[in-house]
């Protein structure tokens, strides 16, 4: 019974922490409401077109760890070996589904990230690079997001890279499962990116004319 009271605290804990909105939090600060400009998402990507982007990755960066820390808290101190999957996809879920913004949230691209740095660590870098390249290339943050996230719904299920495959079967369909929860975040994204009016984002300077 104790065990279970225990696995229920990481759980509730991660939800919660993942719960916080950092991203809206900052804009505040900043005096922008990020529900009412932009995309109207609390993600670090808003944050970073209208608020700026210093305050975007500042946002991009507690996001990540969000997902990170306690990954690796539960796999320091946790008992069960579930439990830092489980921690994870917790903290993923509470920033999609934040309890302190009626379970309106980000897209989760930045907290699934770090919890995949924590799990592992070299795949989610090729898929991070991925991100980048796609990126640099369109100048698209979700066409990098979703690229990234459809690598990793398939790369984890091949022995490679860190990823244990068919023989880890619980991590292999949660973190399929989350990253194409990321893909359905970003529907409406692929809907303006299909009609050709996704907005651009110019990480070096402005568009050039």
């Amino acid at each position: 019974m104790q065990e279970h009271i225990i696995s229920a605290l990481w759980i509730a804990g991660a939800y919660l922490v993942g719960g916080i909105p950092f991203g809206f939090i900052i804009g505040k600060m900043r005096g922008v409401d990020v529900r009412t400009v932009g995309s109207k998402n609390i993600g670090a990507t808003n944050v970073f077109r209208t608020v700026g982007k210093k305050w975007g990755l500042i946002a991009f960066a507690f996001d990540v760890l969000k997902g990170l820390l306690p990954t690796l808290a539960a796999k320091c101190w946790a008992v069960e070996p579930w439990m830092p999957l489980a921690v994870g996809v917790t903290c993923v879920v509470g920033h999609m589904l934040t309890p302190y913004m009626k379970f309106k949230g980000g897209k989760g691209v930045a907290t699934a990230f770090g919890m995949l740095i924590g799990l592992v660590p070299a795949l989610v870098g090729v898929a991070f690079a991925l991100f980048v390249l796609v990126f640099a290339l369109s100048n698209y943050i979700s066409l990098g997001s979703c690229s990234a996230a459809a690598f990793l719904a398939v790369s984890v299920w091949f022995p490679i890279l860190g990823a244990r495959g068919y023989n880890d079967l619980p991590q292999c369909i949660l973190v399929t499962l989350i990253a194409l929860f990321v893909i359905w975040k970003h529907r409406s994204n692929i809907v303006r990116l299909l009609n050709g009016t996704e907005n651009k984002i110019y990480f070096f300077g402005s568009k050039k004319v």
